[in-house]
């Protein structure tokens, strides 16, 4: 029901020179307002900042641990519980694993029940926001998921018919 804006000079200026000077949806009420200050309240009073911090910095741990057994993994990177792994074919070149960051996206969804999006200019960069209340046992199960929809499931997989999940 609330949102803001938060952002640098440079990217504010960026806006203004293609002709943006300010937006906002105009939809703020009492309603809302009261409805976005209890999300507040109960995200401070249950800690879910520090969750999302520490876990977070868990999850990003174990996939780091994991990609030195995994050549698919090219890098970690992010904050909280919004986290990137790029999938790349070969760690010198770089080569964007579009099709099978597309396989694992959609085996993680239809196998193992979690919803990933994939994002990045070659669309090899799986996207992970888990909600505010995920565990360290759920981010445990997430990369095991991971591993095992590479190891194994993606290692029988036929590519050429793999299209991009839509996300």
């Amino acid at each position: 029901p609330i949102a803001a804006v938060v952002t640098t000079p440079a990217v504010a200026k960026a806006f203004e020179s293609m002709g943006v000077e300010y937006f906002n949806t105009f939809g703020g009420n009492p309603v809302s307002a009261a409805a976005g200050l209890a999300v507040l309240d109960v995200l401070e009073k249950e800690g879910m900042q520090k969750n999302a911090r520490e876990t977070g910095g868990y999850l990003q741990k174990r996939f780091r641990e994991l990609q030195k057994r995994i050549d698919l993994i090219g890098n970690v990177r992010g904050s909280g519980f919004f986290i990137g792994v790029e999938l790349v074919r070969n760690r010198e070149t770089l080569e964007p694993a579009k099709e099978e960051t597309s396989f694992v996206c959609s085996t993680l969804k239809d196998k193992f029940d979690i919803l990933t999006s994939i994002d990045g200019p070659h669309y090899n960069v799986l996207v992970v926001k888990p909600p505010m209340v995920f565990s360290k046992e759920d981010a445990d199960y997430f990369v095991k998921s991971f591993e095992q929809a590479v190891i194994e499931d993606l290692a029988k997989a036929d590519l050429t018919s793999v299209s991009r999940t839509p996300t």
